[in-house]
């Protein structure tokens, strides 16, 4: 209960109070708030009410609050007379123009001398716009992974099962869509998970720093070698080591990696004694390996031997049904750190985020949320609260070779949708601009026509 001064009754005569309820209920805008007697009978309602529910004060007070929200039968539909207090409960709403409302809902019950219902205050607070059949619940986390994906809950069944073998595990897929996640998960998910599991950036390290982390150095070595060290493949005996971005490798290295998967056992720099080790190898690229082989920049013998089970992660463009339920676990997460809370999203702004090519994918997705939190204020993220480049218009579509005369498109959707596929397989914005849609639109209708 809240603490007031001993004037606070005095000044309250002055004032009124039903003025100081009336004047309180109305601060809370982004919400409704109301009053009801003891046969749940409405008798007072709040501007907030009349704004979230498209019903003013002339046509619900004096009514139940039932037939305003459109609640299930009986005086006390909600149980509030027993409980006493309700929080933060999910409660549906059904407006009159046939929208449905979830808010969360919060009251407190008054009692008479006799210990009966005598009333009570209520306020509701509407959810996030995103739907709360997006918020995510077991079956679309996996080890801190959130899809709802087709191609994403194949990758995880893949992974579910090859993580009960030794089998090598290849990922591939482009920057920031989780292969380190999904590396992590499979060793979790692997009789390995109670040991190491550890991992290296091949892209980030010169051939001879990344030597010696991988495979570790003998005392004087090399200049700088004061003391023998240990190398990732030492320090993971018996667990697991993601090696991210395996494309990159050296070639002069590649060999050195192919003796240890197929020997199990590699000599460190400087060192003339081999040294064994049990480790599960798991790579990640965002290239093709197959044709870095053919460009003679990877060993052909160390591509088959890393690619033994091969996993596809779709990039996050082509998983749009996740974009909204990542973006309530990104936002349900920064909430709770205080600065901000959000707790809706702009129309506007959700049409957007939806329609953008993420070519950063999750991870470019995660810092669009901290912008947000960073520049923006209140609790409705906006438009004004995306980085630049989502307010930059489309770019056109890319122009044809003035040597080459334009394409016949057909006339028939179905058809239309299928060219624009098939001239663009790999990429379904140009194949959207090459049927004129947007690429909601394109999406819709390709999934109408199961294309």
């Amino acid at each position: 209960m809240a603490s007031s001064s001993p004037l606070f009754k005095r000044w309250l005569g002055q004032i009124g109070a039903d003025q100081v309820v009336e004047v309180l209920t109305d601060l809370f805008e982004s919400g409704a708030a109301f009053i009801v007697d003891s046969n749940s009978d409405i008798l007072l309602w709040s501007k907030g009410a009349e704004q979230l529910f498209g019903l003013n004060a002339a046509e619900t007070i004096g009514k139940p609050c039932k037939t305003a929200l459109n609640c299930d039968s009986g005086n006390d539909p909600c149980n509030l007379a027993e409980l006493g207090i309700v929080k933060s409960q999910a409660v549906r709403i059904h407006r009159p123009d046939g929208r449905t409302l979830n808010c969360y809902r919060t009251a407190r019950a008054f009692y008479d001398n006799n210990g009966g219902f005598a009333g009570a205050i209520e306020f509701l607070q509407p959810q996030s716009d995103i739907a709360p059949e997006q918020k995510p619940d077991d079956s679309d986390s996996f080890h801190g992974i959130l899809s709802r994906d087709p191609a994403m809950k194949e990758a995880i069944k893949i992974i579910r099962n090859v993580a009960e073998t030794e089998a090598t595990v290849l990922i591939r897929g482009e920057s920031g869509t989780g292969k380190e996640m999904v590396a992590h998960a499979l060793h979790l998910e692997s009789p390995r998970h109670y040991q190491p599991f550890l991992a290296i950036n091949c892209a980030a390290l010169t051939p001879s720093l990344l030597e010696s982390e991988l495979f570790g150095h003998v005392k004087g070595a090399f200049t700088g070698a004061v003391r023998n060290h240990a190398g990732l493949f030492q320090r993971a005996n018996g667990g697991t080591l993601f090696l991210d971005e395996i494309a990159e490798l050296p070639l002069e290295l590649q060999a050195k990696l192919l003796r240890v998967i197929q020997e199990r056992n590699f000599t460190p720099v400087g060192g003339d004694s081999a040294v064994s080790v049990d480790v599960r190898i798991i790579a990640a690229t965002h290239r093709s390996l197959r044709e870095e082989v053919k460009a003679g920049r990877f060993r052909e013998d160390l591509m088959y031997r890393l690619r033994v089970v091969p996993i596809f992660l779709p990039p996050l463009r082509e998983r749009r049904q996740d974009i909204s339920l990542l973006l309530q676990h990104l936002i349900d997460r920064h909430n709770t750190q205080g600065h901000r809370h959000i707790d809706r999203i702009a129309p506007e702004a959700m049409r957007l985020l939806l329609d953008y090519r993420w070519p950063g994918n999750v991870r470019e997705l995660n810092n669009v949320v901290e912008y947000a939190y960073a520049v923006g204020r209140g609790s409705e993220l906006g438009i004004d609260d995306l980085p630049p480049e989502f307010r930059e218009p489309l770019r056109p579509a890319a122009t044809l070779d003035q040597n080459s005369a334009p394409r016949p498109k057909s006339q028939n959707e179905a058809e239309l949708i299928r060219e624009a596929l098939a001239n663009n397989p790999d990429n379904l914005e140009q194949a959207a601009q090459f049927a004129g849609m947007s690429r909601a639109t394109f999406w819709r209708k390709r999934r109408k026509y199961g294309l």
